[in-house]
């Protein structure tokens, strides 16, 4: 007698229409009509018409000839730059602290909610929070330094470019660490611990065990960290943009507070804006390619390399057989 049986897999496309939905309206849809009118004379708000340039390329042209533009990729990679590399660096301190044998640490929890609180916290209230730190001439943070005899007077840090640039980094920086901590505690806490048990057997220490086999391990969840960090610092523009608009003399003007001047603030050069997304995009793109390439398995490389070099030698004596 046959047995029925329930095949349940075709509920899972339909668990997934509302994601493919919404994904094909406000994802997908908008970024082909950038990519289209990045090619187009469209500007003006309410407009809707629209031609097709002569020289397809124009506005991509303009836009890379544009000092402002080239001014604001600077400082969106010198922001990114110095704020990442000491995020993954506490990051990964904490991670081996929370995750060693020998510690042990108690009250992990509540450590975790207070390092990853920073990442709740909107940006409006945070950039009014260090605006208010960092006021002149009254502000607390003047009031420690000199306290501290760090500064004799009070120093005005939103007419300073790079401590302009320096606070929004921390800003990021303090935002952040937290979620990449828990990113890479999830990926320590998923490896195998008889790796650990026998490493503690053949009396390996605990920076040992972390550089010969979390840090290998953890290339993969590394990897992940480092895309999603460098798309979100190379799009920031909340904190830049509600800190101190721009200033001084565009030091914190970054590549999207750029695109939305282009588009919104009184210009309305949606075409250049378009322009200028598709700039980032690419860059974002070649960046990430050859992040990727730099945190390959190289052992795994080569290996796939010599199968396929067997497979052509193999194809290539059963055609000479033939």
């Amino acid at each position: 007698m046959k047995r029925k049986t329930v095949n349940y897999s075709k509920y899972g496309y339909w668990f997934s229409i509302p994601f493919v939905a919404a994904f094909l309206v406000f994802m997908l849809y908008p970024f082909l009509f950038t990519t289209v009118i990045g090619f187009t004379d469209l500007r003006g708000l309410g407009r809707t018409e629209f031609q097709f340039l002569e020289e397809p390329f124009d506005n991509f042209v303009r836009i890379l000839n544009n000092r402002t533009f080239r001014t604001s990729l600077q400082n969106t990679l010198k922001i990114w730059v110095i704020n990442f590399i000491p995020q993954m660096l506490l990051a990964l301190l904490l991670t081996a602290w929370f995750t060693s044998r020998r510690f042990r640490i108690k009250g992990q929890g509540a450590f975790k909610v207070l390092f990853y609180m920073p990442n709740i916290i909107t940006a409006a209230s945070i950039a009014i929070l260090f605006s208010a730190l960092f006021m002149y001439p009254t502000g607390p943070m003047n009031y420690i330094f000199q306290k501290l005899g760090v500064i004799q007077t009070a120093f005005n840090f939103g007419e300073s470019k790079l401590g302009t640039q320096l606070i929004i980094s921390f800003i990021q920086f303090w935002m952040w660490y937290g979620y990449t901590m828990l990113i890479l505690i999830s990926g320590v806490l998923g490896l195998n611990p008889q790796m650990y048990e026998a490493a503690e057997i053949d009396g390996a220490s605990s920076v040992q065990q972390f550089f010969l086999i979390t840090l290998p391990n953890l290339r993969t969840i590394l990897l992940f960290t480092l895309v999603t960090s460098m798309v979100g610092g190379l799009n920031m523009f909340d904190i830049p943009r509600l800190f101190n608009n721009g200033n001084p003399d565009n030091a914190s003007l970054t590549a999207s507070f750029f695109i939305y001047n282009q588009a919104f603030a009184g210009s309305y050069l949606y075409n250049r804006a378009a322009a200028a997304s598709m700039i980032l995009f690419a860059i974002i793109a070649v960046l990430a390619a050859i992040i990727f390439f730099a945190m390959r398995d190289k052992v795994e490389a080569r290996e796939r390399k010599a199968a396929k070099i067997a497979v052509r030698a193999a194809k290539k004596e059963g055609g000479a057989a033939i």
